[in-house]
């Protein structure tokens, strides 16, 4: 399938000013560090609040839901109403839910307060994904795309250590004002953001918000299932590996926290050096790239498998590795030729999409994840010891070992089913996507 180049679209290209990547960026950052961690501050929440199981996870869920359900709305209602006013209500309004999760009362209006911030923080996603894209060309936006996924990936990784230090020296209540004040300044400095062209040529009527349509690019559809392949084989562990550490190995938090740097760190570094290798390396295609990350999720997590209890923690190093290259290595680049392969005055109504399936396949595999492994640790344990071994407390090794490597394999497997999808979806885009051609910004990008 030819791609549509952004050159169909009408008027000019918005000139970003020096502050756009830092203003998009700061308030991109604390959207993946609310996903990944608030649940760190649920026990001193449910000391002040209660501890109504099902209310006190919906802090989590609430956010999670909204926002995933929220990119679908903010897709096509940023292309009509232009990107940078929808980040700059995004902003507010994410601001505005945090202000009141840190002034909650009750459990009730917590969940409310981050549902609200939920859809604030939908709104800063598209609107940036899509600002990034209209306001930049070429080797610019690869790299403007590779910082863009650097950030998410700070986010998500650094967000439970980040929110833990922020809940230990200033309470749970203080994580959310310290995000209100940095969302509050981006909603601010928004003002300097380039406009974009508001009107939806070509198009007798406004686009609905759910438009599948879309979808029947299949270089689009392959880049939208790509991070779908990130929520099955890293957000699930980043979630619930140090509880398999904890469960297995007794290891401390903190032992396990300095663990995960295996894991975190090269979703730090992958973006940028992906960026220099696509700009620079006519070989280095973006198929190139999405099939070098599959691989490496895939064969990470059979690694992790190698956790045990009477077996050294440094057999799974080189694993975690891999499962953190595996999500690093095409974040920000798929965001970026995604929403190159589209029409341009389409951008933010595929932001949404792409963004629902990377928000709405993290929510449900990290609860299928959760169900999962609990369930099989209720085979085997009852009462108050299953629910402390499912939560990752010391004393059944084997039980945990049992349900963690379980649970795994089935990772593995929707992992391969997911990759052999990817492959058949490209079909012969896979082997007329060449980097050059996206970077320069030729019309014809698959």
């Amino acid at each position: 399938m030819t791609a549509t180049s952004h050159a169909s679209t009408t008027g000019t290209t918005p000139a970003p000013s020096r502050w756009t990547l830092p203003i998009v960026l700061v308030a991109q950052f604390v959207t993946p560090m609310s996903i990944s961690g608030t649940a760190i501050a649920l026990p001193e929440i449910s000391g002040s609040l209660g501890a109504q199981p099902t209310a006190l996870q919906w802090v989590v869920n609430g956010f999670n839901v909204a926002f995933a359900l929220g990119v679908l709305a903010w897709g096509s209602l940023s292309d009509r109403i232009g990107y940078r006013r929808t980040f700059a209500f995004g902003a507010a309004v994410f601001a505005l839910g945090t202000v009141v999760s840190s002034a909650a009362t009750t459990l009730l209006l917590l969940d409310a307060a981050r549902a609200v911030a939920g859809i604030g923080a939908a709104a800063i996603l598209v609107g940036a994904s899509s600002m990034l894209s209209s306001a930049f060309e070429g080797s610019a936006r690869t790299k403007a795309f590779a910082l863009f996924g650097t950030i998410n990936g700070l986010g998500l990784a650094l967000g439970p250590t980040i929110s833990g230090l922020l809940v230990a020296g200033i309470g749970w209540r203080g994580v959310f004002l310290v995000q209100a004040a940095v969302l509050a300044l981006a909603a601010v400095g928004s003002r300097v953001l380039p406009r974009n062209n508001t009107t939806v040529p070509q198009y007798g009527k406004r686009p609905p918000v759910l438009d599948l349509s879309l979808l029947r690019n299949r270089e689009f559809l392959a880049m939208c299932l790509v991070p779908v392949a990130g929520s099955i084989g890293f957000v699930t562990l980043l979630t619930y590996l140090p509880s398999a550490l904890s469960g297995i190995k007794a290891m401390s938090p903190g032992a396990a926290g300095l663990t995960m740097l295996a894991m975190t760190i090269p979703v730090l570094l992958a973006p940028i050096a992906v960026a220099k290798l696509v700009n620079n390396v006519r070989s280095v295609t973006v198929g190139s790239v999405v099939y070098a990350s599959l691989a490496a999720l895939v064969l990470g997590n059979v690694g992790i498998l190698l956790l045990a209890e009477d077996r050294s923690i440094i057999w799974i190093i080189a694993p975690m590795i891999l499962i953190g290259l595996g999500f690093g290595l095409p974040v920000g680049l798929v965001d970026g030729h995604a929403l190159a392969v589209v029409p341009a005055e389409r951008a933010g109504t595929a932001a949404g999409l792409l963004n629902f399936f990377r928000i709405g396949s993290e929510a449900i595999l990290v609860a299928a994840y959760a169900f999962v492994l609990s369930t099989i640790v209720g085979q085997h344990l009852t009462g108050g010891a299953a629910e402390d071994t499912a939560a990752g407390q010391p004393g059944q090794p084997d039980t945990y070992q049992t349900a963690f490597s379980t649970t795994v394999i089935c990772l593995v497997a929707l992992l391969v089913v997911l990759s052999l999808a990817i492959v058949l979806v490209r079909g012969k885009n896979a082997r007329r996507c060449r980097s050059a051609d996206y970077h320069r910004g030729d019309s014809d990008r698959t």
